[in-house]
């Protein structure tokens, strides 16, 4: 009997324990926040973003190491969705070349978050410094009810 839980495989079998298979836990969807992953990714898909809002914005943070500004796509679609997507491309193989080891990522990512009503949509800025891309999506300021004073007769 093995102590090895079931989900890293049957030793017995073939197929290697592929930990960017699965879907991974994502906190915000847990939290109510719909997010998605695209059918058609590879291990790069499963980008780590961190999403958090402030009092005027809400700032989302991916790692992309290696990848150039114009290799990422930053886009908002009509029903409020901001979708980061882009790919890192296979490193030429030379033919002269011997692989020890292969474990960077590569392929096609895409990550969308619907982002909630009082989202600035015309207002997204996005930036990337260190392999760090960083988009800030303003909020529209929640306005405060008027409180009238209603003296008490009597």
């Amino acid at each position: 009997m093995s102590l090895i839980p079931r989900i890293f495989g049957d030793r017995r079998s073939s197929s290697v324990f592929d930990p960017f298979s699965m879907d991974v836990f994502d906190s915000f969807n847990e939290l109510g926040f719909p997010v998605s992953y695209s059918g058609e990714t590879s291990a790069f898909a499963n980008t780590r973003v961190d999403w958090k809002e402030t009092p005027e914005a809400h700032v989302f943070k991916a790692d992309l190491p290696g990848l150039k500004k114009e290799e990422v796509k930053v886009e908002i679609e009509e029903d409020r969705v901001l979708q980061i997507s882009g790919e890192r491309n296979v490193e030429k193989e030379d033919k002269s070349d011997t692989w020890h080891r292969v474990e960077r990522s590569s392929g096609k990512f895409m990550r969308r978050f619907r982002l909630p009503e009082n989202a600035k949509m015309d207002q997204v800025k996005a930036c990337m410094e260190n392999g760090v891309l960083t988009v800030t999506v303003p909020k529209e300021e929640v306005k405060k009810p008027d409180v009238k004073s209603i003296e008490i007769s009597g």
